[in-house]
């Protein structure tokens, strides 16, 4: 439905004339006929008679009027609508994040976010960083703090919040806590649990054994950190941990290389979704509105 034809309709039954309808909409008297004949071939019904010099409606125009005036502030009641909702945090917002990062560093975004804008409905979905990248790229989710991948997708966009270095540790009674000047060729013959080898943190960790063409030996793996700590701390091996992961039951191992093993954790976002007004606001809360 054209609402330009239907406009035209009302001013033409308010003016009861195509000349004063032309002058109101300020175009010419064929375009406003041409918009008339539009309609009447739109419906099958004709509109308007033409009596001498002027025209009379019919009783098909009647029973329209009502019906195109509706339409025509419906039409207007949605256009702002969702005009409103362009410019307004409001509604749903579904992001995706790692649970190391919900765990340890997002709360405080979060709590100030829902406090700024109380009309947005969060929905927060914990997710493996793989699983949250691959979200990102599917359009399930707005956008996703996770650790960030060694190397970036071109589809996607990334914005660093945190560093978060990793270390060696291991558990307090373990041989290795002992040791002074551990190389890396003896980390490898000791048992290690790391995540899945197709997670961005085991990639970082196995990228730099394989500087040395050196391989962990790897008796366990499983992908949440926490999950790391507990079976580390009570002995099973050696692992690389945040510091924000490393309590009292595990202890760093004291390295004779100074390895700097570095992972970010950041948002990632997609270029090719609308960006809604709650998600807007989220970045510029994080002060990178700038990421398109």
């Amino acid at each position: 439905m054209n609402t330009t034809n239907l406009a035209t309709f009302v001013t033409v039954m308010q003016t009861g004339s195509i000349s004063g309808a032309a002058e109101k909409l300020f175009i010419t008297q064929p375009a406003v006929s041409k918009r008339i004949k539009n309609l009447e071939d739109e419906f099958g019904a004709t509109l308007f008679d033409t009596v001498g010099r002027g025209i009379i409606a019919t009783a098909a125009a009647h029973e329209l009027l009502p019906y195109a005036k509706r339409w025509l502030d419906d039409y207007e009641q949605c256009r702002a609508s969702l005009q409103h909702s362009k410019e307004t945090a409001t509604g749903r917002l579904v992001i995706g994040t790692s649970h190391h990062i919900g765990l340890h560093h997002l709360a405080p975004v979060l709590k100030q976010f829902i406090q700024i804008y109380p009309a947005v409905q969060l929905e927060v979905r914990f997710m493996d960083s793989e699983e949250a990248h691959k979200a990102v790229l599917d359009g399930e989710v707005a956008l996703a703090f996770l650790t960030l991948p060694p190397i970036f997708d071109r589809r996607l966009n990334y914005h660093t919040l945190w560093s978060d270095p990793l270390y060696f540790v291991t558990g307090t009674l373990s041989p290795l806590a002992q040791k002074s000047e551990v190389s890396l060729l003896q980390l490898a013959h000791h048992p290690a649990i790391l995540p899945a080898a197709n997670t961005f943190t085991s990639q970082i960790t196995l990228a730099e054994f394989a500087k040395h063409n050196l391989r962990p030996y790897a008796t366990m793996s499983t992908n949440p950190l926490e999950s790391i700590r507990m079976l580390v701390s009570i002995g099973l091996g050696w692992s690389v941990l945040p510091e924000t992961l490393i309590n009292q039951d595990l202890v760093k191992i004291d390295m004779a290389q100074s390895i700097e093993l570095q992972r970010h954790l950041g948002v990632v976002t997609n270029p090719n979704l609308t960006r809604s007004a709650n998600t807007q606001a989220l970045l510029d809360m994080l002060m990178i509105g700038d990421v398109n």
